[in-house]
């Protein structure tokens, strides 16, 4: 069995069995192809059925040098889920990750926006070019409604329900959820649609996406990023924002307005309720104000 036949297996797998969108799928394929890298590098034809754990240390030691704790955690992680598949289709009897631990890392609180950071970068945007109406509706719907970037770009037309006050977002795993939507997000969103959206040559197969780019085409992540980056520099905000700043700064300002957790969890499509109480350690001063007003001995 080689690498080749094993890995496009693996891809297959991750996208029919486990759901997972093209963004997870690289980055899992991504770990396997670094340790392909690392064993050609060295002359080892280890297959992956007989590689062993000695291997696999000597490839994280050696990828270490260049990576953070964190991104250390992930390569292992990938890796570990790589041979466990190997495991469950019956071609290992072992994972050789079984007994690599994981470096130990803290836990990184999320980097938020003030509502008046968020007014500054969404004033920024220059409503004279014909993109500026339609990246002030992508910051709007990426604020008020809490989107990944991913959820962002693929939204559609059909997953509109303005009417009802919600939209329909596809998120990890194709999972589905219904998010609600203010009516000044959707006023922003509308006029893009009639203003400039209508005016373009659109695509066919980008015919039903709601963000596109001048050439009628879906947009990409990394536009959304370079759009945001540009308007960070141009007001001179000295933070690291990117388009999860947005989502996060959504669930953060939900929760210290008084906002349930499992609301906010359900709005984010967290699976485990364990993800959305990262938010609750980000303001003190919030909790601290709840005791003082709910708890009997206060």
């Amino acid at each position: 069995m080689t690498w080749k036949q094993i890995l496009t297996d693996f891809k297959h797998y991750l996208k029919l069995e486990r759901g997972l969108l093209k963004n997870s799928i690289d980055s899992y394929t991504h770990d396997v192809e670094r340790l392909i890298g690392f064993l050609n590098l060295h002359h080892n034809e280890s297959s992956p059925v007989t590689i062993d754990s000695e291997t696999i240390q000597s490839f994280i030691y050696d990828a270490s040098k260049s990576l953070n704790p964190r991104s250390q955690s992930r390569l292992i992680s990938g890796l570990r889920s790589f041979f466990n598949y190997l495991v469950f289709e019956n071609y290992r009897k072992t994972n050789p990750l079984e007994h690599i631990e994981s470096p130990k890392i803290g836990r990184k609180l999320p980097d938020t926006l003030n509502i008046n950071d968020i007014d500054s970068i969404i004033n920024a945007v220059d409503l004279s070019k014909p993109q500026g109406e339609r990246n002030r509706a992508i910051l709007e719907t990426l604020y008020s409604c809490g989107l990944r970037v991913s959820e962002l770009i693929n939204l559609k037309i059909s997953d509109l329900f303005f009417n009802e006050g919600f939209i329909k977002v596809t998120g990890k795993g194709d999972k589905q959820r219904f998010v609600p939507i203010g009516a000044s997000t959707q006023k922003y969103i509308d006029i893009y649609r009639n203003s400039i959206r209508n005016h373009q040559t659109i695509t066919e197969e980008h015919r039903d996406i709601l963000f596109l780019n001048r050439r009628g085409k879906q947009l990409t992540r990394a536009m959304i990023f370079t759009i945001i980056k540009q308007l960070v520099e141009k007001i001179g905000l000295k933070k690291n924002v990117s388009p999860h700043t947005f989502r996060h700064s959504f669930a953060t300002h939900l929760l210290e307005n008084g906002a349930d957790l499992r609301a906010i969890q359900m709005m984010l499509g967290h699976e485990s309720i364990t993800t959305t109480e990262i938010y609750v350690h980000l303001d003190k001063s919030h909790l601290k104000d709840i005791l003082e007003t709910f708890h009997p001995r206060r």
